[in-house]
């Protein structure tokens, strides 16, 4: 008898806090994707590229989860404060039946164990079955394949997961039921009232919303400048003065809600009594609001800016080139030779040499390359940050790097670019995207137009064409500030013959049609690798750039997941906590009247502002936020695609908002549950 009243008392726990069981679910789920994510096909991968950096990244991940426990460990405790609260009077109603106080507490214990039980039961097979799909899903993206797919299942992150969660769950339990079951009856079978706070002059509330409204802006200009993000007590003043203005603004709110009430649908039959619900929620749990607002605020800035800052990786490199043989002039037929002996030659549909040297004609290394012309076309052009840094990077290319026009044409037939014609007395500049910002390259193309007159190594030659910017080899690391492009027989003339050759491979189509390209390059690697050549491929390089999406998406939406449930969860358990204390107000409307309908329409409105104001705060300081958060991260070059990013960033926090949406309507059906019950007439002890 004992059980099945401990499995009924569990169920129907379950049931009647399928919201809070959800949010569990939602945390086991998050905590072991993120806790296996080095099972992940994509991280097996990048160990093998980037080990390192995966080290490094594997390092936080115990970090993360540590904190997150320690968060969590006050939203369940919270949340279970609530649970036993409702219950309370079931309590007091099973001592004056005879129960004994250890039997109570051992009956709430198994309770909690079933229910922790269940929830690992359902979160953790879900988790691995997610976990597997987010495997396939990434493997299939970035080009792995699923051939070679390896299973994503984690014992560490299995015992991780329940051994943490068990532990918080446990924790909070033993804090609060022994509070419930040292209580005496009569406390237990009485209904305590929330205690009244004193209200202040309303002129105290208009400052106080005044002022926080002042110290948001000044928080976000501070960090959209980025004057914050210039040292730690910088950005650690922007925050807490960020904070401070959210805490002042949700206090002074009290003054905004009275001005609206005083100009509300007077034919609403319940508008009081929502008015006066909703003044008590902002003046009794304005903290617990602007607490959850930011927590809604860093979700929202963690998932666009996250998803965006992947986004720009993972499209901002071209795949142009899939090998890279580094050697000198002599070893180029050497290198054919050697691919032919081991019957690999065939494999590359384009195999072409990239010739990049320097100037061996000029006896000092000083102003061999004068472009005085140019530097005079910048200075005469409107003043801005690219056109300075133009200058200064210019100022010091007076013994610039030369690439062979043949080699480069060739890169850019392969790309699918038009080729470049140069005269004899023509050359083309060239600058690595990693050193010149679009702006910067209109700046230098619109001088370019002008075909300006410059002297190389006391000979005049005139600047034509466009700037240039296609990698020249595969290995990214390998990159050039400022180069000049000439004609092989001037190329040959200014190095005199010294200069480094590049033997450039790109993969026959047959091949990457039948597997990914990841796998082509991969099998590949390892026949070059029998051949001792020194070669780059371009999964050195895609390891490095999948990093840092890998990094940007999964930790961030990883938090994004985590704030979004304890913010929900606070504000919805807050919300019910506060409709259940106020059950006698509902009960003396029903007994007025009212219509369950009636009740639940005005319980749905409340819910709306109750959610609604922490939501909209959040997202309108999200817009700022995700900016501010560009203005300290990203680079000069990844700046110019900030609009781009800013639009992702807005479809992300969109889709967030979409998420909210439904969980208010969830927490609305508790809700109307709830007021279900108080439908029915109880007899009062």
């Amino acid at each position: 008898m004992f059980f099945k009243l401990v499995a009924r008392n569990s169920k129907r726990s379950r049931k009647e806090n399928s919201l809070f069981f959800a949010s569990l679910l939602i945390s086991i789920v998050a905590f072991y994707v993120i806790l296996s994510l080095s099972r992940q096909d994509v991280m097996i991968f990048l160990s093998k590229m980037e080990s390192d950096a995966v080290n490094r990244l594997m390092t936080m991940i115990p970090v993360l989860y540590g904190i997150t426990l320690f968060i969590l460990f006050f939203l369940i405790y919270y949340a279970s404060k609530y649970q036993l609260e409702r219950r309370r009077h079931e309590f007091g109603v099973y001592l004056m039946m005879g129960m004994r106080r250890i039997r109570l507490f051992a009956m709430l214990l198994l309770e909690d164990i079933r229910s922790s039980v269940m929830a690992l039961l359902i979160g953790l097979p879900a988790a691995i079955l997610l976990s597997e799909l987010i495997s396939l899903i990434t493997a299939r993206l970035v080009g792995l394949g699923i051939i070679h797919h390896q299973v994503s299942f984690s014992l560490y992150a299995v015992v991780c997961t329940a051994a943490g969660f068990l532990l918080i769950k446990l924790t909070a339990f033993l804090i609060l039921s022994g509070k419930i079951a040292g209580q005496e009856i009569g406390a237990l079978l009485v209904d305590t009232p929330e205690g009244a706070k004193r209200q202040m002059p309303v002129w105290v509330y208009a400052a106080a919303m005044i002022t926080g409204i002042c110290c948001l802006i000044a928080a976000y200009c501070l960090a959209i400048s980025g004057f914050s993000w210039y040292r730690m007590g910088r950005m650690g003043f922007t925050m807490v003065l960020g904070a401070a203005g959210t805490l002042l603004l949700f206090y002074g709110l009290r003054f905004l809600i009275g001005s609206l009430a005083k100009g509300g649908n007077k034919s609403d039959r319940l508008r009081v009594f929502n008015i006066r619900q909703i003044e008590e929620t902002v003046i009794h749990r304005s903290g617990t609001l602007a607490i959850s607002s930011l927590l809604i605020l860093a979700a929202l800035c963690c998932f666009g800016a996250g998803v965006a800052i992947a986004e720009y990786y993972w499209g901002s490199e071209p795949h142009v080139l899939d090998y890279t043989f580094e050697s000198n002039e002599s070893d180029v037929t050497a290198i054919r030779k050697t691919l032919a002996a081991h019957d690999l030659d065939s494999q590359f549909s384009d195999l072409f040499e990239m010739q990049v040297g320097s100037i061996h004609t000029a006896k000092e290394l000083e102003n061999v390359f004068q472009l005085d012309s140019v530097m005079s076309a910048l200075s005469e052009m409107e003043p801005s940050e690219d056109r300075d840094i133009l200058l200064n990077n210019l100022g010091y290319a007076d013994y610039p790097h030369l690439i062979s026009l043949s080699g480069y044409n060739q890169l850019l037939s392969a790309a699918g670019n038009p080729e470049l014609t140069l005269g004899k007395d023509e050359i083309a500049v060239y600058m690595d995207s990693k050193f010149v910002t679009n702006r910067g390259k209109q700046m230098l193309d619109q001088i370019l137009e002008t075909e300006p007159k410059v002297w190389l190594d006391g000979n005049s030659y005139y600047l034509t064409g466009k700037v240039q910017t296609a990698d020249l080899v595969t290995d990214y690391s390998i990159t050039l500030s400022f180069a000049l492009i000439l004609p092989d027989e001037a190329f040959e003339y200014y190095t005199q013959g010294k200069y480094g050759s590049y033997l450039n491979g790109i993969l026959d189509a047959s091949i990457t049609e039948k597997v990914s390209l990841m796998t082509a390059i991969s099998d590949m690697n390892g026949k070059l690798d029998e051949t001792g050549l020194a070669y780059e491929s371009y999964l050195q390089n895609l390891g490095r750039q999948l990093f840092y999406v890998v990094a940007a998406s999964y930790i961030t939406i990883y938090l994004a997941i985590i704030f979004l449930i304890i913010a929900n969860t606070m504000i919805g358990v807050q919300f019910l906590m506060g409709q259940q204390k106020s059950n006698r107000r509902y009960m003396t409307l029903i007994r007025l009247g009212a219509t369950y309908e009636l009740l639940c329409r005005a319980a749905r409105k409340q819910i709306n502002w109750y959610f609604g104001i922490p939501i909209v705060v959040a997202v309108i300081s999200s817009l700022f936020g995700v900016r501010a958060l560009f203005a300290g991260l990203l680079s000069s070059r990844m700046q110019e695609s900030l609009p781009e990013m800013i639009i992702v960033s807005g479809v992300m926090i969109f889709v967030l908002c979409v998420v909210e949406y439904f969980y208010i309507t969830a927490v609305k059906r508790s809700s109307s549950r709830y007021l279900l019950t108080l439908m029915v007439p109880e007899r009062e002890e």
